[in-house]
Order: structure tokens, then sequence, then C-alpha cells
């Protein structure tokens, strides 16, 4: 007899599921049970997704060199250093970024004299991460009121933006560490992976330990501060389920 190559089974989603469901009749309990697990499957797909798009992007990671120098008197010397201007980041960055999916966009809060800048990157499958960071007004140099705002937001916008990426630009302060020193990417997005699936406040705190721990090994900071604002914001989501 002739033998038919069998062909490749499609994976049944929840979708698939929910279609036949509705064709047998199913009552509105078991539908909305489906919709529910339809809605976190998608959810689920959409967080890889992001994953995914962010390890590509770092494979091709761009270089940020330095493109100002910056010199004003403060406590009665001189204070200068270069750093890279948040426009240049964001033409760099943004540009890499599309390839893979990804934008970028900020949120700023004022209270008092605190001022806080969420960098929110977020994939075109609709998942989101978010890096927070918070300072006061930079009232160094002679500047008034409104600029002293506006270099701490321009700041923040710019460290917000490097963070939630995982960049740093060329040259940029390590605190004495080998600039070359960093975590692996495998280890970094499987630690990513781990926080977004956390169930509660305790296993939290026993993943932080060992994201400390391993930040600590290799010295990598940006990774430490990005997984760390991850995490403080997913404990702050746990308990509020509570």
């Amino acid at each position: 007899s002739e033998h038919r190559p069998v062909a490749a089974m499609s994976p049944i989603t929840p979708m698939a599921m929910l279609q036949i469901a509705v064709q047998r009749g199913a009552d509105l309990e078991q539908l909305q049970k489906l919709m529910d697990l339809q809605e976190r499957w998608e959810k689920n797909e959409a967080r890889k997704a992001y994953l995914r798009g962010v390890a590509a992007f770092k494979t091709e990671a761009p270089v940020l060199p330095k493109n100002k120098h910056v010199k004003f008197p403060a406590g009665g010397g001189i204070t200068e250093y270069d750093h890279a201007t948040l426009d240049k980041v964001c033409e760099v960055v943004g540009k890499a970024l599309s390839t893979h999916g990804l934008s970028h966009a900020w949120e700023v809060e004022q209270k008092e004299a605190r001022i806080a800048v969420t960098c929110v990157l977020t994939h075109s499958a609709g998942h989101s991460e978010r890096v927070r960071m918070e300072a006061e007004a930079d009232n160094s140099g002679s500047k008034n009121s409104i600029q002293a705002i506006g270099s701490t937001i321009t700041y923040l916008q710019r460290y917000t933006l490097l963070a939630v990426t995982g960049l740093a630009a060329k040259g940029q302060d390590n605190d004495g560490r080998d600039a070359g020193t960093v975590m692996d990417e495998k280890t970094r997005i499987d630690f990513e992976s781990d926080i977004e699936s956390l169930a509660d406040t305790h296993g939290a705190e026993v993943l932080w330990k060992q994201i400390a721990e391993a930040c600590k090994k290799t010295g990598d900071k940006e990774s430490y501060d990005a997984l760390k604002a991850k995490i403080v914001a997913k404990g702050k989501a746990l308990r509020g389920k509570k």
C-alpha cells in the first residue's frame, strides 16, 4: 500500500481550544476559563518575544561614544567630564531597537523636590519592561530652577534608557571595574524570565540573593541596577495582589 507522509501537527493554542468549545456549545463558564487561558498565553508569548528581541538587540548593541565635554565651576573648583548626550543616545539606540521590534518612551513625575523618570521599553508584541530612577533637581553651575529640573530629567532619561537596554556609553565610569566584566547574556535573560514568573515575595527575596551574588562575581553594575529595578517592581506588584 502507498505510504503518505504524516503532516506535522500545529500546536493547539488556547484560541483553537476556544473555537472548538464554541462549536460544541460550551457553557459561558467554560468559555470564560478558556478566554482567561488565552489571555495568559498571549501575555507569555509577548514576554518571550520581548526577551528574544532584547537578546537580538544586544548581539548587535551599538557603541555610544561620549560626544560632549562638560565643564563648570562647582564647590569652589571646576567639574568637568565627557558624556553621551540624550539626543545622541536616542538617535543610535532608537534605530537599533526598532530593528528588533522594540521602542522606548519615558514617564516623568515630580513630587516636591524629587524628580522621577521611568523608561518603558516595549516590544511590538505588547510586552513592556521599565526602569525607574529619581533624583533632586540639578542645581550645579548657574542654572535657574527650570533649567535645574530640565537637567535632571535629561540625565535620568539618558541613564534609564541605558539601564533598561543594558547599554553603557563607551568609556563610561564603572567604579573601577574592568569594562569587559559583564554578566553572560543568557544568565541575564534567565534572571529576567525568573523575575517575571515570581509568585510570591519570599521567592523574590531568594531570587534577589542569587542575582546579587551573580552581579557581584562579574562586577556588572548595569545588570545589577536593571535587575534590581525589575525585581523591586515585581515585589510591589505581588504585595499589591494580597
